[in-house]
């Protein structure tokens, strides 16, 4: 019973910046890692980036590593993803995923995460 709702996607430069937020609401107490997942047309769902309750610390895929960052808001039941340096290859429907304190999963496994936003679209040209 929680809802997740993404924004911030749109059409951008290679070389620009964008800042994707995800806004948690219902019974969100019993979640704690916060992840962002993408999926490419004809490709599988990729790990972007998780972040835990607590925030104190973080775990990105090795494709955005550096240019990425992860970050949340919980007395909004907010998270971030600070994309720069954007590349073609960043184009994908982004997702924003939510998963329990305590599980049997990786934190890059979608398994590991219970509920999913509507996702947004981030293109990047050439």
């Amino acid at each position: 019973q929680v809802q997740l709702v993404e924004s911030g996607g749109g059409l951008v430069q290679a070389g620009d910046s964008l800042r994707l937020s995800c806004t948690a609401s219902g019974r969100t107490f019993n979640t704690d890692a916060m992840g962002w997942f993408r999926q490419a047309p004809g490709k599988e769902r990729e790990f972007v980036a998780r972040i835990p309750w607590s925030g104190d610390s973080t775990n990105y895929a090795d494709s955005v590593k550096g240019r990425f960052t992860i970050s949340r808001d919980n007395a909004k039941n907010m998270v971030f993803l600070q994309m720069n340096s954007l590349k073609p290859e960043d184009t994908a429907v982004y997702y924003c995923a939510a998963g329990p304190r305590y599980g049997r999963y990786q934190y890059y496994d979608v398994s590991a995460y219970n509920y999913w936003g509507q996702g947004t679209q981030v293109t990047v040209s050439s």
